[in-house]
């Protein structure tokens, strides 16, 4: 692994800055989901999920849809993901060539992890590990409370 990530993941890292509207907040939300509203949380896991999902193989976008489905992320639009994806690209986290070999289609984008995507993943994994206690504090008080 190369040295440690220092910045902050979808804050403006690298050249794009185009994504600071993906925090959910303001402009361009959209909805997802059944009930039409989003799960902020959600929205802002596609980040690491997307990492963790090139860093296995290089996927393409529909493929990336689907895992990210199997990780428990559902009902994302979309537009969503492939916002994150440029976004990424922009950042240099991630890399695309065309792929016209492995279907009988058109050509599809092919998304790969670069040494910058590496670092943004390994401070993603800290964040993550740090958080899961938080996650299962809040959740184990919820628990505790008497049914209203």
């Amino acid at each position: 692994m190369t040295e440690e990530f220092t910045g902050r993941p979808g804050r403006g890292m690298g050249r794009g800055h185009r994504h600071h509207q993906e925090s959910g907040h303001g402009r361009g939300r959209g909805r997802a989901g059944r009930s039409g509203r989003h799960s902020l949380l959600a929205v802002r896991l596609v980040e690491p999920a997307v990492l963790v999902l090139v860093a296995e193989e290089a996927r393409h976008g529909y493929t990336l849809l689907e895992e990210l489905e199997k990780l428990g992320l559902k009902d994302l639009h979309p537009s969503k993901v492939y916002r994150t994806l440029r976004m990424m690209e922009d950042d240099l986290w991630i890399v695309s060539d065309w792929d016209a070999d492995e279907t009988q289609g058109p050509p599809r984008r092919v998304y790969r992890l670069t040494e910058e995507g590496k670092d943004v993943l390994c401070f993603w994994q800290k964040r993550l590990e740090e958080n899961q206690q938080v996650v299962e504090n809040i959740l184990t008080r919820l628990r505790e409370q008497p049914e209203q």
